[in-house]
């Protein structure tokens, strides 16, 4: 009788362990699913974010790749290309001359170059002290040589 007792109470016992485990489970489950749903659906609209601001890349941008292309280059290798020109101009004695600026501080040099598309290209600038922003339109001629032209710039007020 004693051991019938013992064996009823050590299964209830068990069973009532059991329980809580599995509903301490069943909660980190639930828990990590409604955490895994809200990262995926923040990851789904940072895609959208990355798409919407990467439109207006010369890689984002299919026309414009479709056009590079057709000029018979890579639009990886116009990236550099243009990219390699524009930092040469920062070596010339004076400034870089695409900038239609005259450093107040020193040179204007160019710091950052981002590609809009398969014409412009927007390009941070300073002299250590002023910092402005200018377009620059790149083009290749019949001949695939590169020309730049500053189309306009603005200086930031210090």
């Amino acid at each position: 009788m004693y051991l019938f007792f013992f064996a009823v109470l050590y299964i209830i016992f068990q069973y009532a362990n059991e329980k809580s485990i599995f509903e301490s489970q069943d909660k980190k489950i639930t828990s990590l699913t409604e955490k895994s749903e809200r990262l995926t659906d923040s990851l789904n609209i940072l895609q959208d974010q990355i798409a919407e601001l990467n439109y207006f890349t010369l890689q984002g941008n299919e026309n414009a790749m479709t056009y590079i292309e057709n000029l018979g280059m890579e639009s990886t290798e116009v990236e550099a290309l243009v990219s390699d020109a524009i930092l040469e101009q920062n070596l010339i004695k004076g400034g870089n001359p695409l900038i239609p600026m005259e450093g107040m501080q020193g040179e204007m040099r160019v710091n950052k170059i981002k590609f809009l598309n398969h014409r412009w290209v927007l390009a941070d600038f300073s002299d250590g002290s002023f910092w402005g922003e200018m377009l620059i339109e790149y083009f290749f001629d019949e001949n695939n040589k590169l020309e730049l032209t500053t189309l306009d710039a603005v200086l930031y007020p210090n």
